[in-house]
């Protein structure tokens, strides 16, 4: 037996076929749906640090950052209403992905990335155009609608069209076009801030119509999944996708494995009810757990306030922007380390390295903003020596993150649902995201001010434990195809009390009557 958690991949079945450049272009185009997630992630914290956007929409914030020098620079943001702003998408993703499951099943995945993209875009038009705080509101709720769809369709699209011995450097694209857009807001809030007039955030916030214009066109050129297809009962047509797709005509193995599961998914008339099985338990476990972990590391903290945060430790609006820029910079760096390493290295090596990085640095950014802020929040003058260390472990702390708990809290569960539950437990998945990227956005200024430097204790609580959770509860899913998941589950020293044999076949999940021998 290997580490504790893992899973001896031997043996296993090899679909044949190869890394074709149609599925390459095809996965890089689908990818770019995380670029609309990515924008705004990165546009909101810059906009919000903008003083003639506080000025317009939130006067009282403006006041207390820019004419009150009494006050804690812990609290200078905090307002329920600004975090509204920035949180409202994330509840509105939270619902618009439980419709999402529907339409990516029923649909299919490329229905549901158009809606994410149209959505977006009418949002981002809203909020570019935007006079009073109600209107910021509502585009940005549209906003979320097309965050949820897209988050929903995306990693579920590229784990199905990549061939499984690619499929977490490919799935990884779309957390990659997720840092690129966090890197692009910030680089375009950085020059839009210096526009005389004050109007720049008209600029970022208006923007976000770029990145939805590459899904919405994206999303009416590339292919169906020969997996969707199939479920929707196109089988023929199908199997010529998977030739096309693999590269070669001998493709029946992994044709049959696809149709046999997609027979047994068939058979299921309460995807969400039977989520409840015993047989499913691992899989909702992890739908819940990973999402939930994945925003409890802290990481939207500094992704969504990056430049507010900086600001409230003491930098100038430019050098918070800036500050902003750098990590966004480390962000794609350290992204494109997963996609180099994660099928090399495995999921577990990535997750347990980057929760050990993540923990140090958490403890070392605490103890330098409470050795110098206190209590009071009133630091004096930084010197620069103190804004480079805080910088510094800052951005190790991001690219920790982003070669681990990033990209994989959307590859793993993307990769180990079976057919017959994968759209509800992805929406599930996307939902428990959604809600606490919802939850901690919402509060996170507010506990910034009452709990100061003791909030990036906090975080590093969760990322001790969910390093355990990792260590001990989540197999290794490196080089096993879809079809063939369910051995992890039965290899698994815990979670093979709850999967049976019968569960999924010799190999290959299927439902009873569809057990096929490999």
């Amino acid at each position: 037996m290997p580490a504790v958690g893992g899973i001896n991949t031997g043996g296993g079945k090899e679909y044949p076929g190869s890394l074709t450049l149609f599925v390459t272009v095809t996965c890089i185009v689908a990818a770019m749906g995380g670029l609309i997630f990515g924008y705004d992630i990165g546009i909101s914290g810059g906009v919000t640090s903008m003083d003639p956007f506080l000025l317009k929409f939130f006067p009282s914030v403006f006041r207390k950052k820019n004419s009150d020098k009494t006050v804690n620079q812990y609290c200078q943001y905090d307002s329920q209403t600004l975090t509204m702003f920035t949180s409202s998408l994330y509840l509105a993703a939270l619902l618009s992905s439980l419709v999402a499951a529907t339409v990516t099943r029923k649909f299919g995945r490329k229905l549901s990335m158009l809606f994410g993209g149209l959505l977006f875009l009418v949002g981002a038009l809203i909020n570019g155009f935007a006079q009073h705080v109600w209107m910021l509101i509502v585009g940005r709720i549209l906003l979320g609608f097309g965050i949820g769809f897209a988050n929903q369709s995306v990693p579920l699209y590229l784990s199905e069209m990549a061939p499984y011995k690619y499929r977490g450097a490919l799935n990884i694209g779309f957390q990659l076009s997720i840092t690129v857009g966090i890197l692009v807001a910030n680089v375009l809030n950085y020059f839009f801030a210096k526009i005389k007039g004050g109007w720049g955030w008209r600029l970022s916030l208006g923007g976000a119509m770029v990145p939805a214009l590459i899904i919405t066109v994206g999303s009416l050129v590339l292919p169906d999944t020969p997996n969707s297809m199939i479920e929707r009962g196109d089988r023929e047509k199908a199997k010529a996708q998977l030739q096309r797709i693999r590269g070669i005509d001998n493709v029946d193995e992994e044709f049959n494995d696809l149709v046999a599961a997609s027979e047994s998914s068939s058979q299921v008339e309460h995807p969400w009810r039977n989520l409840l099985q015993r047989k499913y338990r691992p899989h909702l476990t992890m739908a819940v757990l990973i999402p939930f972990f994945q925003q409890l590391t802290g990481i939207n903290v500094i992704m969504f306030y990056a430049p507010v945060l900086f600001s409230s430790i003491g930098f100038k609006d430019d050098a918070a922007l800036m500050s902003a820029v750098i990590t966004g910079v480390v962000n794609v760096v350290a992204t494109c380390v997963s996609i180099y390493g994660v099928d090399k290295w495995g999921r577990r090596a990535l997750f347990l390295e980057g929760g050990v990085q993540m923990l140090i640095c958490q403890a070392v950014v605490a103890a330098a903003i409470g050795a110098k802020f206190g209590t009071d929040g009133n630091p004096g003058d930084l010197p620069k020596w103190y804004a480079i260390v805080v910088v510094l472990f800052i951005c190790i702390y991001v690219s920790a993150f982003a070669w681990s708990w990033g990209p994989l809290g959307w590859l793993v569960p993307s990769e180990i649902f079976p057919l017959e539950i994968r759209s509800a437990a992805q929406s599930i998945n996307v939902s428990v995201n959604m809600l606490f990227t919802f939850l901690i956005a919402q509060v996170f200024l507010t506990m910034l001010c009452h709990m100061k430097f003791g909030l990036f204790l906090f975080f590093a609580f969760f990322v001790l434990i969910m390093t355990f959770f990792v260590y001990f509860f989540l197999p290794e899913t490196k080089g096993i195809p879809i079809e063939e998941m369910g051995q992890v589950w039965q290899a698994h020293p815990f979670w093979s009390r709850f999967v049976e044999h019968d569960d999924y076949g010799n190999g290959v999940e299927m439902g009873k009557g569809a057990i096929k021998e490999v």
